[in-house]
């Protein structure tokens, strides 16, 4: 019987972490969504039906942060000792800013930018009964520190 093996070259596989070293890392996000002056005031005046927006999609952030080897197909199951969803209110747009931290052998880049998409399509699914002209865009990693690649900051 012979077996077709996917960890060539050019065919999907996990990569193999287990010989790293298991180092601190923090990962930085920050995603935005473009919406009316309407729903920032609703929001800001805690007047939306299904509750308060910014407190779900934090919530909704962590638990996305928490799922994302379940969402990614080649990304590594890690223990995160941290996470942190923060909120920019601004006239026309939320900026939404997720931290995420752990203590292994992988970094934590994809349960940062997988927070920041959770939490703003929660505030999407939260307001659209408002209007439906919302856009989620420039969604981006901003830092990254740890492992053997060292530290990314993004020159904005």
């Amino acid at each position: 019987m012979e077996f077709t093996h996917f960890n060539k070259k050019g065919r999907a596989h996990m990569v193999n972490v287990g010989e790293k070293k298991e180092t601190k890392r923090v990962a930085i996000a920050r995603g935005e969504i473009k919406l009316s002056e309407k729903i920032i005031k609703k929001i800001k005046e805690n007047d939306i039906k299904k509750g308060d927006v910014l407190s779900v999609a934090q919530i909704g952030g962590i638990m996305g942060a928490k799922k994302t080897s379940e969402l990614i197909p080649m990304c590594h199951n890690i223990f995160i000792t941290g996470a942190d969803i923060s909120f920019n209110m601004l006239k026309d747009s939320i900026l939404v800013e997720a931290e995420i931290k752990t203590i292994g052998k992988t970094g934590v880049e994809m349960e940062a930018l997988t927070a920041v998409n959770i939490a703003l399509l929660t505030i999407y699914d939260m307001c659209k009964s408002v209007d439906k002209d919302m856009v989620i865009n420039d969604i981006k990693l901003i830092k990254k520190t740890g492992g053997k690649s060292g530290e990314f900051k993004r020159e904005e």
